[in-house]
């Protein structure tokens, strides 16, 4: 090689070690949409069982201030299955969040969730512990089957009958009236598809977070309605037990409030919300 060529030949070289790498390709979930809007810093907005992202519509415009990541969960309301047609929900949804924030390089950002997107926000919280920056947890227990006076291990038999009859008209029938008292008001649960819903709602018949509580490093905020006086000591109790062992954890009560508390007292719920991000 005479010198004119061996000089081209190593600037070339020169100019490729030099090239970044090419970029990995963008992840896009499966599991889940988001839509974003807002500016400022982040905030992942997580709906319930069968719910959408427009529960948090009215919250998100009136807490302005922040960018907020708003899931929907594949097979409710309307949004196709895709990713969650078969087998667990729960678990892998959980991971592909906690994947969809790494892959944005959102810093440490704030997590809310109602009732099953607080399942989901522990989860996420206690494998990831320095991923969230602060959770919030709306009206969910760490066994979501105390929802319904029940235990994980106690509600098993019910959630593979649930599971089993979902799979009939009838079963989805007994299901839609089951679920009226856990939906937004306007909620049409005949958008959700039913074998979706029926192995969300067997895993979290079935899931018990207490022994993971103390992994939760990011600070927590329990947020729950009380629907009546009567019953608002043993609503208390309830929340102060499950939540004892996760350390430093703030539990805000809501009255006259039931499982929608976002909808059912939104002023009330907007003042938490804002108090909680702002500390």
């Amino acid at each position: 090689m005479n010198r004119r060529n061996f000089l081209i030949a190593s600037l070339a070289l020169g100019v490729a070690s030099c090239a970044p790498a090419l970029a990995a390709p963008r992840f896009e979930p499966t599991r889940f949409s988001v839509v974003v809007r807002g500016s400022g810093p982040d905030v992942i907005l997580i709906p319930g069982l069968t719910s959408g992202r427009d529960v948090w519509s009215a919250t998100e415009s009136a807490v302005p201030g922040y960018r907020y990541h708003l899931i929907q969960v594949a097979g409710f309301a309307g949004e196709p299955a895709r990713g969650n047609r078969e087998g667990a929900v729960v678990s892998p949804l959980a991971d592909e969040i906690a994947r969809y924030i790494i892959d944005r390089r959102l810093d440490r950002p704030a997590i809310v969730g109602h009732s099953m997107g607080g399942t989901l926000a522990m989860i996420i919280g206690a494998r990831n512990p320095n991923l969230a920056g602060r959770i919030m947890v709306v009206d969910m227990l760490p066994q979501p089957a105390g929802l319904f006076g029940g235990t994980a291990a106690g509600m098993g038999g019910f959630a593979d009958s649930l599971r089993e009859a979902m799979a009939t008209p009838e079963g989805r029938q007994l299901f839609g009236s089951l679920m009226s008292a856990f939906s937004p008001p306007e909620s049409n649960n005949s958008r959700s598809d039913p074998d979706v819903v029926g192995r969300a709602m067997h895993e979290l018949a079935r899931i018990d977070l207490t022994p993971q509580l103390a992994r939760i490093r990011a600070p927590l905020t329990v947020v729950y309605g009380s629907p009546s006086a009567e019953g608002r000591a043993a609503v208390d109790r309830s929340f102060a037990s499950a939540y004892a062992s996760a350390s430093g954890a703030r539990l805000v009560r809501i009255d006259d409030s039931g499982h929608m508390v976002m909808l059912d007292q939104p002023a009330r719920f907007r003042a938490s919300l804002r108090d909680f991000l702002a500390r």
